[in-house]
C-alpha cells in the first residue's frame, strides 16, 4: 500500500485519484490519444502499479475521466453565468466562458474522449451535458422574454461552435472573444434597455 500523504485514507485516495485524472487529461490534450496507465501514472508521480490501486484498468480510468469533464465544464459555465448583476449580461458569460474553456484544452479533451472512448454511456453523458449547458441559457432568455427562447439557445450555441472551430483553426482567443462581444453586445443591450424600458430592474 502506498505511502499516506494526507490526513486520512479517504482524502489520500481522493488527492492520488485526482492526480492521476489530472495526469490523463494532460496527456489527452496533447496527443488525442488515449494515454497508457504507465504515462499517466508517471506523469501523477506514481509507480504504475499503485495506478491501478485507484483505477483497474485504462477504460476505467477514462470512464472516470469522461464523468469528471462534462461536469467541470457545466459548472465553470453556470457560476460565470451566476456571477452576473444582470440577467442579460449572463448571455455574453455563458458564450465567453465556453469559449474560455476551448481555448484551456477542455475541448481537446472531450473530443478525444468522444474518440478514445466511445460508448453509449459516453454519449449519454455527452447529451446530458448539451441539456445541462442550455438549461441556464434558456432559462435567462425567457426570463428576459425573447421569442421561442429554446430556438434563440440553439442559435447561440451555434455561435459557441463556430467560435470553437476557429480556435481549434489557430484563431487567437483574445481575438475570438473580442469579435464576439462585438457580436452579441448590441443584443446584451438592447435587453437591457428593453428591460429597463419595462421597469424591470437588474438582478441581485
Amino acid at each position: 500500500m502506498p505511502r499516506i500523504t494526507a490526513p486520512t485514507v479517504a482524502e489520500h485516495r481522493a488527492a492520488q485519484q485526482r492526480a492521476l485524472l489530472d495526469a490523463a487529461r494532460t496527456l489527452l490534450a496533447q496527443t488525442g490519444a488515449a494515454p497508457s496507465m504507465a504515462d499517466v501514472a508517471a506523469l501523477a508521480g506514481l509507480a504504475r502499479p499503485s495506478a491501478y490501486q485507484y483505477y483497474k484498468s485504462r477504460q476505467d480510468l477514462l470512464h472516470a475521466l469522461v464523468m469528471d469533464t462534462f461536469p467541470r465544464w457545466t459548472q465553470r459555465v453556470r457560476a460565470a453565468m451566476d456571477a452576473c448583476s444582470h440577467p442579460a449580461d449572463r448571455i455574453l458569460a455563458y458564450v465567453l466562458t465556453n469559449v474560455d474553456l476551448v481555448d484551456e484544452g477542455e475541448h481537446a479533451v472531450a473530443t478525444a474522449l468522444v474518440n478514445v472512448a466511445p460508448s453509449e454511456e459516453l454519449n449519454a453523458e455527452s447529451a446530458k451535458m448539451h441539456h445541462q449547458l442550455l438549461t441556464p441559457l434558456v432559462e435567462t432568455l425567457a426570463e428576459l422574454e425573447v421569442p421561442d427562447p429554446a430556438m434563440t439557445a440553439e442559435l447561440i450555441n451555434t455561435i459557441v461552435h463556430s467560435a470553437t472551430r476557429l480556435l481549434d483553426g489557430g484563431a487567437p482567443h483574445g481575438e475570438v472573444s473580442a469579435r464576439l462581444t462585438e457580436l452579441l453586445g448590441p443584443f446584451v443591450e438592447d435587453l437591457k434597455a428593453r428591460g429597463a424600458a419595462d421597469g424591470k430592474t437588474a438582478s441581485p
